[in-house]
């Protein structure tokens, strides 16, 4: 009877642990939602326009394969040009989001909250499970990872995604190698895990190696006591099973990603990383150092945030006496004395919370730092999201220790770690603000860092769009002023320029600085042509196409100089058309060249071929309407009208009728043929009604003698658009 109490016992304690573990996830991802809530309104900016508004494997305009063959911003991975970051997993979710509810923002927003909201719930149960912290605790870490304001670029730039995918596959990766507490490993589990966080972000493949790491060090006894007896135990056995899988799946995952590079590697410029330019390996190795101190201080003070850290942000260390110096030695220093610490814990291994942290924080941040491989930013708030993990597990073990060695301090630690939590939260709601629109977050960019030539750049860039011209100007001139070697500054102010002489000197400018800027040898070919210069302007523009070959505005560029009556044009305009077989301006515009030299055969194929593409473009319908009528196909005419008529009608916030003249002309003809028709039924009636009631035969005669003229069978088809129209 004893036996049967206690056991009813141990099943209700464990109940109600369960309960309270959920309670304590519950917890961690609504504190992660309602901090991020205020950013769900937010537009798409910054890098979200490239990465999804403009990719066409997110809208779908590319099959679903391409995914696999592109990088993230949707450029083929073979092209010079791509940028050969590879995250198809991201752009499936991007491309379901937009599948599902379109291109409205907020619904992106809120998946990026509610994955992170589960990263932070799998956060807390990595430090219950794998770290062995308290409950409270556990909760305490997964708490301050879901307010910590380095997020905000992550959870709430859309883009950051990626980011936040590959923490998720991260964590769950870990958890299956480590987490279960029968301590049976599913070590392939864990490999696909892990190769899915690779496809979310490159970081991701580390967690193969942390895992890898880890159980080393948990089973460094065994393996010790192994190679002292010089005899394989059972435990050493396993592991070495373990260890051959993880290294040849991780030497597999590495190979196929090199392969995907396709023999070449992404080229950045010196504004994207100007230390890794930098001639100096003295210069390098300070400026590198100090980035890493600089990084781990924001981990610990999130206190100055930008979504862009180039060009003059962060000055380089060029001395020795440099007093930036001495943050790195302190940041290093304290990296130095926990690695130190970790190794010492081989043997009691009293402390894994502080091993496994270290792993966290400084393994996933390695291919940032440039010691691996050259990355193209100076810094990058979103690439922090990972390594966070370590670095609040290591504080919050550090407040484990305190809690119950400081008994009579529990009060001033709590105060601090409620100071710790608020101060979070309002700093994260705040920066939420900022990633609200395009304007606030280069407003916010702008005060943090008012040296930073690029950011002055792109508010220039987004006072031209919303058509403020001189204030443009004034921040692009300050950006040349800060980095006197901004080519795209140069020729950007060259195009709002009226002055044709200045705007020459900037476009040149832009080709000296950098001599592969094609929007710059554009732009002075076309300055060129409304020159009259000619010769240069051709010049210009084929290197243009030698730059690109499939630079479209080149060739269109090419036909107007060459002028409507040269052959040549007939070639740059087919070229376009088959470098855009989607887009019906072109095919359109190629076909108002063949209807003006003659060609109406060709024409109208073209005319078809763009309403294949769209079947409401109106330029398209106008031209095929004018060849059919100009050579009396009226059923073939009517039919097409008909057919626009439905299309049209189907989406009828799109394309009001009328809009083109021709057809506006074509449709008053129409009506004024139906009432003519019902004029002349009516006078015929009336005339029939005459004669019955008067039997003067001269007021008949002069009825029925009235000269008509019968236009009513060449207007047919559009009387009867007319009465499709009133339906």
């Amino acid at each position: 009877m004893k036996r049967k109490l206690s056991h009813t016992n141990q099943e209700s304690e464990k109940k109600v642990g369960e309960q309270s573990t959920w309670s304590l996830y519950s917890l961690v991802s609504t504190v992660a939602v309602i901090c991020h809530l205020n950013g769900l309104n937010g537009d798409f900016v910054h890098d979200d326009i490239p990465a999804v508004i403009r990719n066409k494997d997110v809208l779908a305009n590319n099959p679903l394969g391409r995914i696999f063959m592109n990088d993230f911003w949707g450029t083929p991975m073979a092209e010079m040009t791509s940028h050969k970051s590879y995250r198809p997993f991201t752009v499936l979710t991007f491309r379901a989001n937009y599948l599902v509810f379109g291109l409205n923002p907020a619904w992106f927003h809120l998946t990026n909250i509610l994955l992170h909201s589960a990263a932070c719930s799998l956060f807390t149960r990595v430090c219950l499970c794998v770290a062995g912290l308290r409950p409270q605790f556990a909760a305490l870490a997964g708490i301050l990872f879901a307010i910590h304001p380095i997020h905000t670029e992550a959870v709430t730039g859309i883009v950051g995604r990626a980011d936040v995918l590959a923490c998720m596959f991260f964590l769950l990766s870990l958890l299956a190698y480590h987490g279960r507490a029968d301590g049976i490993y599913h070590v392939w589990i864990s490999i696909l895990l892990g190769g899915l966080s690779m496809l979310s972000k490159e970081t991701g493949i580390t967690i193969l190696v942390i895992n890898l790491a880890y159980d080393f060090f948990l089973h460094w006894h065994c393996l010790k006591r192994s190679l002292g007896e010089r005899k394989w135990n059972k435990e050493t056995l396993q592991f070495t099973k373990r260890a051959a899988k993880i290294l040849t799946s991780l030497g597999i995952l590495l190979t196929l990603r090199l392969a995907i590079l396709q023999g070449s590697l992404p080229k950045f410029s010196q504004q994207d990383n100007p230390a890794a330019f930098h001639p100096s390996i003295y210069v390098r190795f300070l400026t590198f150092g100090y980035l890493a101190a600089f990084n781990m201080w924001l981990l610990l003070c999130p206190s100055t945030l930008s979504h862009d850290w180039q060009m003059g942000s962060i000055p380089l260390v060029t001395t020795i006496s440099d007093l930036r110096n001495l943050v790195t030695i302190f940041f290093l220093g304290l990296t130095f004395l926990l690695a130190i610490k970790s190794l010492s814990e081989f043997e009691p291994q009293k402390h894994t919370p502080l091993v496994l942290g270290l792993l966290l924080l400084v393994l996933p941040f390695l291919p940032a730092s440039n010691l691996l491989v050259t990355v193209g930013f100076v810094v990058a708030e979103r690439l922090l999201y990972i390594p966070s993990l370590g670095s609040i597990l290591l504080i919050v073990y550090g407040i484990q220790i305190l809690w119950y060695r400081c008994y009579f301090h529990r009060q001033t630690i709590v105060s601090l770690v409620l100071l710790l939590l608020v101060s979070g939260v309002l700093r994260t709601l705040i920066r939420n603000r900022d990633w609200l629109s395009r304007e606030s977050l280069l407003r916010a960019g702008l005060i943090t860092l008012p040296y930073n030539a690029k950011m002055h750049y792109n508010y220039a860039n987004f006072l031209r769009d919303a058509a403020k011209p001189e204030l443009a100007k004034t921040h692009y001139l300050k950006a040349l002023e800060l980095w006197p070697a901004y080519a795209s500054a140069h020729n950007n102010i060259g195009t709002l320029l009226d002055n044709r002489y200045e705007a020459e000197l900037h476009f040149l400018l832009a080709i000296r600085h950098y001599s592969e800027h094609i929007n710059a040898h554009y732009n002075l070919g076309k300055l060129y042509r409304m020159n009259n210069r000619s010769i240069e302007s051709e010049r210009m523009l084929r290197k243009c196409i030698k730059l690109d070959p499939r630079f479209t505005p080149a060739y269109i560029e090419l036909a107007k100089l060459r002028g409507p009556n040269d052959q040549s044009v007939n070639r740059f305009l087919k070229e376009v058309v088959i470098m855009n077989p989607s887009d019906p301006y072109f095919s359109t515009n190629f076909a108002n060249w063949l209807s003006r030299k003659g060609n109406y055969k060709d024409a109208l194929w073209h005319y078809w071929k763009s309403l294949q593409i769209s079947p409401t473009h109106e330029e398209a319908l106008a031209g095929a309407a004018k060849i059919l009528q100009k050579f009396g196909q009226k059923a073939r005419l009517f039919q097409l009208i008909t057919r626009w008529q439905v299309v049209k009608r189907s989406d009828r916030g799109q394309l009001p009728l009328g809009r083109h003249l021709y057809l506006q002309v074509w449709r008053l003809n129409g009506e004024l043929s139906h009432r003519a028709k019902i004029y002349d039924v009516d006078s015929t009636s009336l005339t029939t009604s005459t004669a019955q009631t008067n039997s003067n035969p001269s007021k008949i005669g002069r009825n029925s003698s009235r000269p008509r003229t019968d236009n009513t069978n060449s207007l047919r088809p559009l009387t009867i658009l007319h009465f499709l129209d009133s339906v």
